[in-house]
């Protein structure tokens, strides 16, 4: 199964989340995109949810000379979240990673001013907060980033991806209190094979795709 492009992703995932918006379990529901991929696949999910749609970035702190391997990963202003097995197999230590955090640590004060500009973030708490991105791999940035939701105490926390490796999402199993994942194929190496149409997004796609949903 390759999904067409994470339009299509979005509107398959968004056909399972309205079953559970249906059976009441998806009450004031709020999305939260992981930009850049995420927000393609949840525009269409707070669509047909009827919901608000918003960013939350994350980054992930890749290890050197290996950018792709996530350590870790930063959400706002949290301290960084790293994996210490991955370290420890690199031989690395969270103070020599300092380097790293502080570089992304200004990407991703630059993305939020991009794309929320002094539009506050939302508030999660009370509500169902429906947290979605193009596909799971490490679980290393969606670890980070219902770690930083749950912290703001929503009602009902939800990872929604539509395609994910089986191992990660039973590693996240105890981060949230729902996770659909349509898509769970053995032998998964990267997100971006599961998609026949992968490009990366730009930051005005990502703008203009709030802007819509906005007006």
């Amino acid at each position: 199964m390759r999904f067409r492009d994470r339009a299509e992703a979005g509107r398959e995932l968004a056909g399972v989340l309205s079953d559970l918006r249906d059976q009441g379990v998806l009450v004031d529901p709020l999305v939260l995109a992981l930009p850049r991929g995420g927000i393609a696949v949840a525009e269409p999910v707070a669509r047909a949810l009827g919901a608000p749609l918003d960013v939350l970035v994350v980054r992930k702190i890749g290890a050197p000379h290996h950018q792709e391997f996530a350590v870790g990963a930063l959400v706002a202003d949290d301290p960084p979240l790293f994996d210490a097995h991955s370290l420890g197999l690199l031989g690395l230590t969270e103070e020599s990673m300092a380097p790293a955090v502080e570089r992304e640590r200004r990407e991703l004060r630059r993305r939020e001013q991009r794309y929320r500009g002094d539009r506050p973030a939302p508030d999660p708490a009370g509500r169902t907060v429906i947290v979605v991105d193009d596909g799971l791999a490490t679980g290393a940035t969606a670890r980070a980033a219902l770690r930083h939701v749950r912290r703001r105490r929503p009602a009902h926390l939800v990872l929604a991806v539509p395609v994910g490796a089986p191992d990660s999402l039973d590693l996240l199993a105890d981060e949230a209190d729902t996770i659909v994942c349509p898509y769970r194929p053995v032998g998964f190496s990267a997100v971006g094979q599961w998609y026949e149409d992968f490009e990366q997004l730009t930051d005005d796609e990502v703008v203009a795709a709030l802007q819509l949903h906005r007006a």
